[in-house]
């Protein structure tokens, strides 16, 4: 599993997060991280701290908070992904089918009028 930042996806200046390249073992790995850390003990969740999650141009920090804001940065480098617990549970849900079999496809992972969306992707490379 890796993680990166894209810049300028579009004509609106919008940007990426996203989760790639990875199977469904890594996927339940990733869920189950989000259910213990985020879920249940309320921590921050470090991706450049996890030891399957390979980090290139970013790192990714999950971690609650009042109101689902989604990801935010403010030097392209360190993002924040702001959700409340419920937002998390949503993930989860979305995180899922990944979860029972590889797949193809891909799903972003909050829907949130905010400038940088979140991609799970599984069969995408570099």
């Amino acid at each position: 599993m890796e993680v990166d930042f894209i810049d300028n996806i579009n004509e609106y200046g919008e940007n990426v997060v996203r989760l790639f390249n990875f199977d469904k073992y890594e996927a339940i790995k990733f869920r189950d991280l989000i259910k213990d850390t985020i879920v249940k003990r309320k921590q921050k969740l470090i991706l450049s701290q996890v030891d399957f999650i390979e980090t290139h141009n970013c790192n990714l920090i999950l971690g609650l908070f009042k109101t689902d804001e989604g990801i935010f940065s403010v030097d392209d480098k360190t993002f924040y992904c702001a959700l409340t617990v419920e937002g998390y549970h949503n993930m989860l849900k979305l995180i899922e089918p990944f979860c029972v079999k590889d797949s193809k496809g891909y799903q972003y992972l909050y829907d949130i009028d905010n400038p940088t969306d979140f991609l799970f992707a599984p069969a995408a490379t570099r």
